[in-house]
């Protein structure tokens, strides 16, 4: 019975959009030719609920602009709760920092897509991410800034 207690697991337990809104500034938008600019933005963050549970919210902003002006902004914070039991400290990180977020991307384009459809603007599907690649950059920056601060305050 102790080593069925002892397996890792992990599993979602929950998911739900926590906050999402859609701007669009301007009605002029609608009467110029749709040829947008867009800015994607990406961020998570993991929060402990309890010894077994963490939320982990991936926000997504998008800000179109067509012909100079601001056409919309759209932000959905797509948020999962999932159980992390007997998990080796080392792989939280990861589990976290990346694979929670590719959990919960499909969900967050979805929003997105749809807010946007309803603001009267043409589909926006949102190409697919690595957050893997991008976790394990961050990992690589913070390590290099952390570096950093060692030489200086060595140096100092």
């Amino acid at each position: 019975m102790a080593d069925e207690q002892a397996q890792p697991q992990l599993a979602l337990e929950r998911i739900y959009v926590k906050d999402m809104s859609l701007e669009v500034p301007g009605a002029e938008v609608f009467t110029k030719e749709w040829n947008p600019e867009l800015d994607i933005n990406l961020s998570s963050n993991a929060e402990k609920l309890d010894d077994d549970h963490y939320q982990v919210i991936l926000t997504v902003s998008v800000t179109a602009k067509n012909a100079e002006q601001p056409a919309f902004i759209a932000e959905v914070h797509q948020a999962g709760i999932f159980l992390l039991k007997n998990i080796p400290e080392d792989q939280i990180g990861q589990i976290l920092g990346a694979y929670c977020p590719n959990v919960l991307f499909p969900y967050a384009r979805e929003v997105i897509s749809d807010i946007v459809t309803r603001g009267s603007f043409p589909q926006l599907l949102l190409a697919p991410v690595n957050f893997d690649q991008a976790y394990a950059q961050s990992q690589e920056q913070a390590g290099d800034s952390a570096n950093a601060q060692i030489d200086a305050e060595g140096k100092a």
